[in-house]
């Protein structure tokens, strides 16, 4: 199925708790496939996440802000450590086993890669498919950019997502946009209820599988609204093809702002 950008889905969503789409017709309007390019290189050049160096994984992220008023999307800028090393921090609260109530800090995205216009239209995209109450639109929107890699070249070996179960993150919508699948086993996305959260999918009961369905082109993508439903993405191994396995996609999340006043 293939939806053009600005076609709104969010009744979808609201309704279902998760949607599917496909965005890969926007490589076809010129200069889009530079700019794909472009995010291609940035994936070829992930670092690995520091959190779990046996996962096979790779990733960057960076955070920005929607002001739902003007529909305006700006950067923000990254944490600085003392000795000069720039990092953006994640937070998912109990949201995470793995990571329980702790902070992570990872790498941010390149500044190239922060002005791409096909990674902006992306981000905006998804904006539009979401859904808040009037009050929630008075204050700005926190955007979380993951780029997430996948990578094995041994035929013993398994790239795991975090956490590797099914799950809810705590951001109230996220999106998936995959940018290369290679040579791979596995990496079968799951949506299921939220009450399969926590639990691994041999452990799910058929009738709260809501959906399972694997990604294979860029820019195939699914959304969810994460009180609505549970997802998951199971491990990839190395395909018959020998060389590598490679799973890359685009994660972005999308949190309201809120004020606390003791």
């Amino acid at each position: 199925m293939k939806t053009v950008l600005g076609k709104s889905k969010a009744a979808a969503l609201e309704e279902t708790g998760y949607i599917r789409f496909d965005l890969s017709s926007e490589l076809e309007h010129p200069g889009s496939m530079e700019q794909f390019r472009q995010l291609l290189q940035e994936f070829a050049e992930l670092p690995l996440d520091p959190y779990n160096k046996k996962a096979h994984r790779y990733r960057r992220y960076s955070r920005g802000i929607i002001l739902p008023w003007t529909k305006e999307f700006h950067w923000l800028p990254n944490y600085q450590t003392s000795d000069g090393e720039q990092l953006c921090e994640y937070f998912q609260g109990t949201y995470n086993a793995e990571y329980n109530e702790e902070y992570r800090a990872f790498s941010p995205l390149s500044e190239a890669t922060k002005q791409n216009p096909l990674l902006t239209k992306i981000i905006m995209y998804d904006y539009e498919q979401t859904f808040w109450d009037r009050r929630t639109l008075t204050m700005p929107i926190h955007v979380g950019v993951h780029f997430v890699k996948m990578l094995v070249s041994d035929p013993h070996a398994e790239s795991v997502a975090s956490p590797d179960h099914v799950h809810q993150d705590g951001e109230p919508f996220t999106f998936c946009h995959l940018v290369e699948r290679s040579n791979v086993l596995g990496g079968t996305n799951l949506i299921a209820t939220p009450e399969s959260a926590g639990k691994k999918r041999e452990e799910i009961k058929p009738d709260h599988i809501l959906e399972e369905f694997e990604l294979n082109h860029p820019l195939e993508s699914y959304g969810v609204c994460d009180q609505m439903v549970s997802h998951y993405v199971s491990g990839v191994r190395l395909g018959t093809d020998g060389g590598v396995a490679v799973r890359s996609a685009i994660l972005i999340d999308y949190v309201p702002t809120v004020i606390s006043i003791p």
